[in-house]
Parts: C-alpha cells; sequence; structure tokens
C-alpha cells in the first residue's frame, strides 16, 4: 500500500511540474509582433477580426489569407490584393512593413471571383503584373 501512495505523489508533482512549464512557454507578447500581427483591438469588428495587417519577413498573400484569424482561405488572397491596389504593385512581390486592409464586407459573389481568380490566374512572373492580375481588379 505504501508504494501506491508513493506513485501517486510522484504522479501528482510530475503533474504540478508539467502544468507550471506549460505556463513558461507562451511566448512573448513581443515576439508576437514579429509574426505579422494586427493592428490593436480599436482597429477590429465586432467580429473580433483585424480589419488590418502588417507584412512581416517571409509573408506572401497566399499564406496571409490563409491564417484563421484573416480568411483562413488561401484562395481568397485576392481579396486582400483587390483592397490594397494602390500598395500592392505586383501581387507576388509584398514587403515586410507594409500595412494592408482586409476587407470584411467581401460578399459572396466577391470571394467566389477571388476564389475563381486565385485557382485560374495561370503562370505568374515576379514584377511583372500578370494580364488575369489586371482584369480581376478592374472587375
Amino acid at each position: 500500500m505504501k508504494k501506491h501512495n508513493s506513485g501517486l505523489k510522484t504522479l501528482l508533482i510530475l503533474m504540478t511540474v508539467a502544468g507550471f512549464a506549460g505556463c513558461a512557454a507562451a511566448p512573448p507578447k513581443e515576439e508576437a509582433k514579429e509574426a505579422g500581427e494586427v493592428k490593436p483591438a480599436a482597429a477590429q469588428p465586432v467580429t473580433g477580426k483585424p480589419t488590418s495587417y502588417n507584412v512581416v519577413r517571409g509573408d506572401h498573400l497566399w499564406g496571409i489569407a490563409s491564417k484563421p484569424i484573416i480568411y483562413g482561405n488561401p484562395y481568397q488572397w485576392p481579396l486582400i490584393f483587390k483592397a490594397n491596389r494602390d500598395k500592392i504593385k505586383d501581387a507576388d512581390l509584398i514587403q515586410p512593413g507594409q500595412v494592408f486592409a482586409i476587407n470584411r464586407s467581401a460578399s459572396g459573389s466577391d470571394m467566389d471571383a477571388a476564389v475563381r481568380h486565385a485557382k485560374t490566374r495561370g503562370a505568374w512572373s515576379l514584377g511583372v503584373v500578370e494580364d488575369s492580375d489586371q482584369a480581376y481588379l478592374a472587375r
């Protein structure tokens, strides 16, 4: 019976230590900013989702759109492109430090058009605005 109690105590100690270790693993707030975070809560709509996004090194429209807090669908990247046509000259070239508006009022047909464009865009080249991108923006 004594061994059983000793094992239970050991288990409780391990669980307690693991719980404290998990608390220490949370990243500091400064690291979160480096991961392409959003503006303060005051800039967020009622849904709690951001209305802007700060581009960080390594970002691309596909990856930004795929983030659950943005659209959760990489094929909706053209929505970001269209909402920021004044800041994005080539959809394949975005720069750290750019701040993009996130369209939260896109209609179902706007979303469908964005996904259709993303799936049918065709070949692309860096530094060149593709004809299909120009046609999408003209809609």
